[in-house]
């Protein structure tokens, strides 16, 4: 009997009733996913080095905790928290993915191009202390997004003759090499024997109750934070962690505690940080824009595997059981890895701690080939694994300067798009039509206080300073 597909990716046998989700790589990706939320925190906490962006905050209070022998503690409470952070991030996609989809169905090209612009900009006024160099480096991303294939005409741009060049650079070389290689070349130039060692006694391996109920608000604030965080596009767990940690701080009764070892310091970066998997799904289902930069990867499985994300998903069969199952497999499969992630987390903690006792010469040598097989087999072209090892001297110059990766890779993730809708919406209107919209002028608003914002702050806490220096004077 012959076979049929539907939009979602779901193929259907009407002599046998019988459907295959196909997704066997998305379901791989999503699993990947969540359990990549538990591994990263170990060595953020034992050795001051995050496994991820995601983790970066959570070396602001794990490694000073592990350091006051409270590194079981520290474990425990951050796959807890990393646990109800997925967990409720589950309940947006549920709930949020259709109605964000059937919103979505008002946006053209102009509205496209304005949430594009406004996911930068609260990336760029979030990630970088300086707001300076968080546009140059957003500005840096969408210039090497340009490298290729013009999406209207099909030119080649600044391709130098080179065919390698013609289809653009590579996102997952881009990614690792500024994260990835850019933490090993660090760590290998400011290296020094008796600076970082790892924290090899665990201490006491469960919180107490006053512990537990001491982080349940801001593990509950967080939660929140994560999953708003999660839905903006583009923003990941990195710039929602950070967020939550400045938040836990400024309703802690000890913030002076913060940076120093502060449970609740430490719970509020991971809940944050992890309960943006449920909104950055819901925004990569229903707008078929990435919620971060694994979910771009996802979007690319989702497609190979007849998933098309994006309004169409909830459009073409908005009370169709496709829909609805495909959202239910994603959330069962995301829920039933968080909770073998969790168990696991609880119980190999002293492994870990043994594996991390190796010389950081052979820990460096083992992630360097990993980044640099892992790089090849995604395109078998060694052109790529150059791209990262290249990636990696630029990320290495940007941390030295000061600049922030997170908006280099963003504006490469969404220059593109930002490209294709603003010529798409050139050729059907004006640019006046950009502040004529009322969606389009909301978002444009938005990312201009975005960015702003932060200005007007530092510029009243300036003030603030120099009126106490001169009263003191």
């Amino acid at each position: 009997m012959r076979t049929f597909s539907a939009s979602a990716g779901v193929t259907f046998d009407p002599l046998n009733t019988r459907e295959t989700v196909a997704g066997d790589t998305p379901a791989r990706a999503a699993t990947s996913y969540v359990s990549a939320q538990y591994g990263d925190r170990i060595p953020s906490i034992l050795v001051n080095t995050p496994g991820t962006p995601a983790a970066v905050a959570t070396t602001f209070d794990g490694y000073p905790l592990a350091k006051q022998g409270k590194a079981g503690v520290a474990l425990s409470l951050s796959a807890i928290a990393t646990t109800v952070g997925i967990l409720t991030s589950m309940l947006v996609l549920i709930f949020l993915a259709g109605p964000i989809a059937s919103f979505a169905l008002q946006f053209g090209p102009f509205e496209m191009f304005s949430l594009v612009v406004f996911g930068l900009t609260v990336i760029i006024s979030i990630a970088s202390r300086s707001i300076a160099k968080g546009i140059f480096a957003g500005l840096l991303g969408l210039a090497l997004a340009v490298i290729g294939t013009d999406p209207i005409t099909g030119d080649a741009r600044f391709a130098f003759g080179n065919n390698e060049l013609m289809g653009g650079l590579n996102f997952i070389a881009l990614i690792i090499g500024l994260f990835g290689i850019t933490e090993v070349l660090d760590q290998v130039f400011t290296h020094h024997a008796h600076k970082v060692r790892p924290i090899s006694s665990l201490g006491r391996w469960w919180p107490t109750k006053g512990e537990l109920a001491g982080v349940a608000k801001p593990m509950a604030q967080s939660s929140v934070i994560g999953a708003i965080v999660g839905v903006v596009p583009a923003a990941g767990g990195d710039i929602a962690g950070l967020v939550g940690w400045n938040r836990a701080k400024s309703i802690s009764k000890k913030p002076e505690q913060f940076g120093k070892g502060s449970l609740e310091g430490l719970v509020g970066a991971d809940t944050a940080s992890s309960s943006t998997l449920g909104g950055a799904l819901t925004t990569t289902l229903s707008l078929g824009i990435p919620g971060d930069s694994v979910m771009a990867i996802m979007i690319g499985s989702m497609i190979i595997w007849g998933i098309q994300p994006g309004p169409s998903l909830f459009e073409r069969r908005p009370d169709n059981r496709v829909v609805c199952l495909l959202v239910a497999t994603i959330v069962l499969i995301m829920v039933f890895a968080t909770l073998v992630s969790t168990v696991i987390s609880l119980m190999r903690v002293k492994t870990m701690t043994r594996l991390l006792d190796l010389k950081p010469q052979w820990i460096w040598g083992i992630i360097l080939v990993f980044c640099i097989v892992g790089t090849y087999a995604t395109t078998n072209n060694v052109w790529t694994a150059v791209q990262m090892l290249v990636f990696g001297v630029v990320g290495l110059v940007l941390r030295r300067v000061g600049m922030p990766a997170g908006p280099v890779v963003l504006g490469f993730l969404l220059g593109p798009l930002a490209e294709a809708n603003l010529r798409r919406a050139m050729l059907i209107g004006s640019p006046v039509e950009l502040l004529t919209r009322p969606i389009s002028l909301v978002l444009l608003l938005i990312a201009a206080g975005s960015l702003l914002w932060p200005v007007w702050k530092g510029y009243r806490e300036s003030r603030a300073v120099r009126a106490v220096d001169g009263g003191v004077n």
